[in-house]
Order: structure tokens, then C-alpha cells, then sequence
């Protein structure tokens, strides 16, 4: 999985798939075709000034040995893995690539119910993007479409899983599914085996797979992205202690050979989680070249990045 944070405007981070779940972060990049967000608090300076210190007084006892001080102490692993627990991180957007970008944006908003918020095209990359959800970026999670120019066909890989969609009626919302000539039903409505949760399954015109799940009104339909993992207890840790997620639930279902635990920042029927998927004995998956990244909106980029380095680090990835 790919993970992109975000708390400037002009700041990106990118990760490329690590073969037991967690992310391998490499370094800072502004990779086109990605866009950004315009900021949504003040904008933090690059650097900041900082008063040159003084002289140390004459006679001034020498510095014990081993004792941290100033911005040695900020820098101990205690510190840094404050951050994640105190900052207001949100999900923001997933991006992948699309072979037709105004036939993905018909079947998104005419059959699944989406809105098209904004659109960009970028000549001088050869690119151009489209955001869509059920809400404004600034409170509800987006789908961030990239069509890059005389691409018609990617490979979506086996570790993306499918989003979610949460619907008050399954049963209707999969019929306008049908009624569609880009979309079609993959998986017909009805209670999941074993439980009474009623979901279809719908897939897009690239072959990106969407749950559709039927409960009651909620401020987010875009509910879940679903990732496999090589390593669930491992991705769980660095979702939490990295990124300062929260453990919802998890889930072993042993007759299908497959655990899943659902991470996030909110309850499930409140915001967009991420819901890790791990098959009994597979340990890798294939990325591909079209599912991209998920971003990720914080207060600070690089207090958070320290927080991942270091967790990473922890878990035992080499960068």
C-alpha cells in the first residue's frame, strides 16, 4: 500500500508496497500525477527562525555527558510517537488511474451517486484528474481519478482490495447498477453467509471492485478501502503507533481462512476506515501499476513523517 501525508499544500510523501502489510517510506517527492490539496489550516513555514544562541557564560559548568537537552530531547522516540496519539489526522483521498477518465466519472456519478467536485487538467505532465465523492474535501473522504494522456489500460494488482459504498437500500441502488452501460453487478444483493448484513458487489469500467453495504444514514458513504496484507498484526501496529489510527474491530473467519480488522480515525458508521485484509499464509501481493495511494491530512508533515520512519524502523523495513 501506498500512503501519502499531507499538511501542506506543497508537500508530498510517497511509499512504495511493502511485501508484509506496513508501507516502506522512502523520501520526500512531488511525483506528477499527483495533486494537492489546497491547505485547510494556516500555512506552516518550511523553516522556521530561531534566535542564535548565546555564549555560554564564562565559568559555566560543562555539560553533563549522556544528557539530552533542547531539540536532542524533542527528538527521543518517547516524543516523536506522542505526535501520531495528539495530532487530527483524516483521511482525505485514494488515488489510482483510470483508462477513460469521462466514462469513470459517468458510471461514478450517474450510478453510484457520487458528485464530480473538481477536475483539472495538466497538459505540460500530460495528465489530467478528477476528485469525486459524496461530500466536500474539506469533511468527506474523495476518490481521486488521474487519466494520463494515450494510457487506456493498467494493472490493478492483487493487494487493493475495493471500496465501499454504504447505502439505505443494496437491493436498489445494484438495480441502477445494471441499468448501467460502464458498471455491472459482479456479486447480486443479498446477507452475507453467516450474518445479516445485506451487500452487493459492483465493478467499474477499469475493473476497480466496489462493495455496496446497506445501513442507515451516515455522514460518509464512501465508507472503506480495503488492502491485503502479508502481516495483519504488524500492519495493525503501524497504523496505530505510525499514523495514530484506531483498532475498530477485527474479525477471524476461519472457514474462509481470512482474519480482517477494520483501523481508523472514527467509528465505522461516522467516517472512511481502512479495512486490512490477510488470507491465511499469503504473505505477499502484487501492486501493480494502477491503484496509487491513500492520503492522509495532518497537522504537521514532519512530525509525522519522524513518527513513521521511526515505527518503520521499529517493525523491522529497511528504507
Amino acid at each position: 500500500m501506498t500512503v501519502q501525508i499531507k499538511g501542506l499544500a506543497v508537500t508530498e510523501f510517497k511509499a512504495k508496497q511493502s511485501t508484509l502489510g506496513a508501507p516502506q517510506f522512502s523520501h520526500f517527492h512531488l511525483p506528477p500525477p499527483i495533486a494537492t490539496l489546497p491547505a485547510r489550516r494556516p500555512a506552516i513555514p518550511l523553516h522556521r527562525a530561531h534566535p542564535k544562541p548565546l555564549p555560554p557564560a564564562t565559568g559555566a559548568p560543562p555539560r553533563l555527558q549522556g544528557m539530552a537537552t533542547g531539540s536532542e530531547a524533542e527528538k527521543s522516540p518517547e516524543v516523536v510517537l506522542e505526535w501520531p496519539k495528539n495530532d487530527k489526522k483524516r483521511l482525505l483521498h485514494a488515488v489510482y488511474r483510470v483508462g477513460d477518465l469521462d466514462r469513470t466519472i459517468k458510471c461514478y456519478t450517474e450510478y453510484f451517486g457520487m458528485k464530480l467536485l473538481r477536475k483539472r487538467d495538466v497538459p505540460e505532465e500530460k495528465y489530467t484528474n478528477a476528485f469525486l465523492g459524496f461530500g466536500p474535501e474539506d469533511t468527506n473522504f474523495a476518490l481521486e481519478l488521474t487519466y494520463n494522456y494515450g494510457v487506456d489500460k493498467y494493472d490493478i494488482g492483487a493487494g487493493f482490495g475495493h471500496f465501499a459504498i454504504a447505502t439505505e437500500d443494496v437491493y436498489k441502488l445494484a438495480e441502477k447498477v445494471k441499468s448501467s452501460c460502464c458498471c455491472k453487478i459482479t456479486r447480486e444483493p443479498g446477507p452475507v453467509k453467516g450474518g445479516s448484513t445485506v451487500i452487493s458487489f459492483a465493478q467499474d469500467p477499469d475493473g476497480y471492485m466496489f462493495e455496496l453495504i446497506q445501513r442507515g444514514p451516515t455522514p460518509e458513504p464512501l465508507c472503506q478501502v480495503m488492502l491485503r496484507v502479508g502481516d495483519l498484526d504488524r500492519s495493525i501496529k503501524f497504523y496505530e503507533k505510525a499514523l495514530g489510527m484506531k483498532l475498530l474491530r477485527k474479525k477471524d473467519v476461519p472457514e474462509y481462512k481470512y482474519t480482517i480488522a477494520m483501523v481508523g480515525y472514527a467509528e465505522e458508521d461516522k467516517t472512511t476506515v481502512l479495512e486490512l485484509t490477510y488470507n491465511y499464509g499469503v504473505t505477499e501481493y502484487s501492486k501493480g501499476n494502477a491503484y496509487a495511494q491513500v492520503a492522509i491530512g495532518t497537522e504537521d508533515v514532519y512530525k509525522s513523517t519522524e513518527a513513521v520512519e521511526l515505527v518503520t524502523k521499529e517493525l523491522g523495513e529497511r528504507f
